[in-house]
């Protein structure tokens, strides 16, 4: 049996048919459609074509592709956390565009809205005619969205929401928002157009990480809303939490997809690069680098093969997704520091993806939770007591 450096532990042997050919296709895509420009995207800090991405990723079924029906593919868990990893190989801010739209807003919407609200919006949204955005984030308060202000109060059959979202991936090309406010009854979750009189979403500037990304604010200025905007089906915080575990899934997958495309930068940087008359992967030192760097990503990708199979046996509880995103994009932006350090000066620049996918994957640690809240979800359960106030 012949040893494949690319897949030292025989992973694919884990893969049906089915999944290889879910992988290849979204390898293609990315091939084609982000690597030869993306680089580009990141230095000008814009995603000029993200409405044609849209339409071209719903074309492939990678928006929602784990939802059933509404013309969703259906795939299974795996399937979609392939996906993720092929994308984030590709940049960070591509596989956020297909997080946002399917784990996020259309999930929340698959989950918890009322079959007019499925049918107007997740055909659409799976198809990328429109995209999506979801409104949880406050501008003060971060990981502790019980203290949200963002607020929707009842005027006759009405509702009015007033408030801030920050750092909202889509926000400022979503024909949708999925938006999360305080309510008398409790936290509850409203399917806003984009149009409505009172919505408005800035475009965030200046960004060092995930450039080639769209990020917004969202104002909420007595934004009106029918009675039939709210999501009927969830109450209280287990609503946008929900979401956010299906969010945090994806990105256990993408960070190796990363820390995969920094990895095989380096080796094939250490097989050509000559110093004192020899390849630098010749020397021990550059060996070890990559032995380690070996060890931590196919370690990564095996657990997310695990936790992809639970959630297809609908056994993955939050407290493993959280052991997930913890270990993998810890390691995976570890994996581009080394890489960084094989290419030398060369790793900064943007000739190599290397400072780009860390960049990015700074973003990554901290949103959908960040390493400290992952933590304390651990120890909560590992100890039984609640740290978190």
């Amino acid at each position: 049996m012949s040893f494949d450096p690319a897949d030292l532990l025989g992973l694919d042997d884990l893969l049906d048919p089915e999944d290889l050919a879910v992988r290849d296709t979204v390898r293609s895509w990315a091939g084609n459609r982000v690597l030869p420009y993306v680089a580009e995207w990141y230095e000008r800090g814009e995603l000029p074509e993200i409405r044609e991405l849209a339409r071209e990723l719903g074309a492939i079924g990678a928006l929602g592709m784990s939802l059933e029906g509404y013309g969703c593919a259906g795939a299974s868990a795996v399937q979609y956390g392939l996906a993720c990893l092929e994308l984030e190989a590709a940049d960070s801010g591509i596989r956020s565009l297909v997080s946002v739209q399917g784990s996020l807003a259309m999930y929340a919407i698959h989950r918890f809205g009322s079959e007019e609200q499925k049918r107007t919006w997740l055909p659409r949204m799976a198809s990328g005619e429109v995209i999506g955005c979801f409104g949880l984030t406050e501008p003060d308060h971060g990981s502790d969205p019980a203290s949200m202000r963002t607020y929707a109060k009842r005027d006759g059959s009405d509702w009015v929401l007033d408030g801030r979202k920050m750092w909202i991936t889509n926000g400022s090309v979503a024909g949708v928002a999925v938006v999360w406010a305080r309510t008398e009854e409790g936290v509850r979750g409203f399917v806003v157009p984009t149009d409505t009189a009172g919505f408005s979403a800035p475009e965030i500037k200046h960004k060092w990480s995930l450039r080639a990304s769209v990020t917004s604010e969202l104002v909420l200025d007595g934004v009106r809303l029918p009675a039939d905007a709210v999501l009927p089906e969830v109450t209280g915080l287990k609503g946008p939490l929900s979401c956010l575990s299906h969010a945090r899934y994806g990105i256990v997958w993408g960070s190796m997809g990363a820390a995969r495309t920094c990895f095989e930068a380096a080796v094939e940087y250490a097989k050509t690069r000559e110093q004192f008359g020899k390849p630098i992967g010749a020397f021990q030192l550059t060996q070890a680098k990559l032995a380690d760097m070996a060890v931590e990503l196919h370690k990564g990708i095996l657990l997310a093969h695990h936790l992809g199979r639970r959630m297809d046996a609908g056994r993955l509880r939050p407290e493993q997704i959280s052991f997930g995103k913890l270990n993998n994009v810890r390691e995976a932006i570890e994996i581009c520091r080394t890489a960084r350090t094989i290419l030398g000066a060369n790793g900064i620049s943007l000739e190599y993806p290397i400072m780009r996918h860390a960049t990015n994957l700074e973003s990554v640690l901290t949103y959908e939770g960040t390493v400290e809240m992952h933590q304390l979800v651990l120890g909560k359960a590992l100890t039984g007591l609640d740290a978190f106030r």
